[in-house]
């Protein structure tokens, strides 16, 4: 089955995998403020409401996120989402090196909340890994590319 397009805006496009549970976005330029919320509250919706587990993060185009969200996301966004039953990140780290250490701080966060995550180049790997990861299986967490 086909992902289900949710949200598609100049800023973003959010995706629901239902065969697999996965609640997708890919950021298309460098998104913040009530733009950045509204895509992570819309996912937070459908993730509760479909049962997922799985959050697949595609920042490539986006850089390192204010301190405001970071804030939002740390006290607010996680702490639901985590409730909500979220278990397994997969985050295509974004191309700029700041992103990337933005993006690996709050994935060493989320191992912190018992979080499952995993950093990737490519988004087609992220959402192979997360159609196929199992409870069963242990999994190494990786939060940064290859040095």
């Amino acid at each position: 089955m086909t992902a289900e397009v949710i949200l598609d805006n100049e800023y973003a496009t959010l995706w629901y995998h239902p065969d697999s549970g996965i609640v997708h976005h890919k950021f298309h330029k460098f998104i913040y403020g009530e733009k950045f919320r509204e895509v992570l509250n819309t996912g937070y919706e459908v993730f509760k409401a479909r049962g997922a587990s799985k959050w697949l993060t595609d920042d490539r185009l986006n850089s390192a996120i204010p301190k405001e969200d970071t804030a939002w996301l740390i006290t607010d966004w996680n702490p639901r989402v985590i409730a909500a039953g979220w278990k397994y990140w997969a985050a295509v780290l974004p191309d700029k090196k700041v992103g990337q250490v933005n993006i690996n701080w709050l994935m060493r966060g989320g191992h912190q909340q018992g979080l499952i995550a995993l950093a990737f180049e490519d988004p087609d790997e992220a959402l192979h890994w997360l159609e196929t990861v199992d409870q069963t299986t242990p999994v190494e967490p990786t939060t940064s590319r290859e040095q």
